[in-house]
């Protein structure tokens, strides 16, 4: 279990480090047809179907590729 926890945590900071330095990495998160963009005046709500959708689906792959 350790092993994991830490595997996660340093997964998540290559992700942080990703998002901090090169934002362009990850500029189509969201804006994929199928995700769900509700903009007003004073709010902006972004739900990510599609995105999450397509991002589970190559976690899958990879972890299933890893196992094996």
């Amino acid at each position: 279990m350790a092993r994991w926890l830490m595997a996660a945590g340093l997964v998540l900071i290559a992700v942080g480090a990703m998002l901090h330095f090169a934002p362009w990495l990850f500029s189509w998160f969201g804006r994929l047809p199928g995700d769900i963009r509700i903009e007003t005046d004073r709010t902006r709500v972004v739900i990510p179907v599609v995105s999450m959708v397509l991002i589970s689906i190559v976690l899958t792959l990879l972890i299933n590729l890893f196992r094996r």
